[in-house]
């Protein structure tokens, strides 16, 4: 069945979960190289993979999960906002599982990516693009 068949919702959490896809492996793969190769930090190498995962998403996911309503300039400083508060969501989280808590980064860097994945999707539909209902 092609996916324009499908319902709405059903279509954009696909793609919501493809853009996460790809954005979880740009956030991953500069997060285990640093940390493994350049022996940064788990925490600030979150961060970092953070920063450039947010950079993925927002293109992947104004391009192919919401219907935008708001103008290019517009979606990005709201993206911006709710990507920052992920952004502190998981700097506070990582410091907490890892400096704190002495658990492992990699299992705890996966936690976070689910909290923080909800945080940013409601944040993203409701807010940074203010997707059109009905469509």
């Amino acid at each position: 069945m092609p996916l324009s068949r499908l319902p709405r919702h059903s279509r954009q959490l696909i793609a919501y979960v493809f853009a996460g896809g790809v954005t979880a492996v740009a956030h991953y793969s500069l997060l285990i190289g640093l940390v493994e190769l350049a022996r940064v930090d788990p925490v600030p190498a979150t961060l970092a993979g953070f920063a450039l995962g947010a950079i993925v998403s927002y293109t992947l996911n104004r391009w192919l999960t919401f219907d935008a309503t708001h103008s290019h300039a517009q979606a990005t400083w709201r993206f911006a906002l709710i990507a920052l508060g992920g952004f502190v969501l998981t700097g506070i989280l990582m410091h907490l599982f890892v400096d704190r808590l002495r658990l492992p980064y990699l299992l705890m860097q996966v936690v976070t990516t689910l909290i923080v994945m909800v945080f940013s999707f409601l944040g993203h539909k409701f807010f940074s693009f203010a997707d059109r209902e009905g469509a």
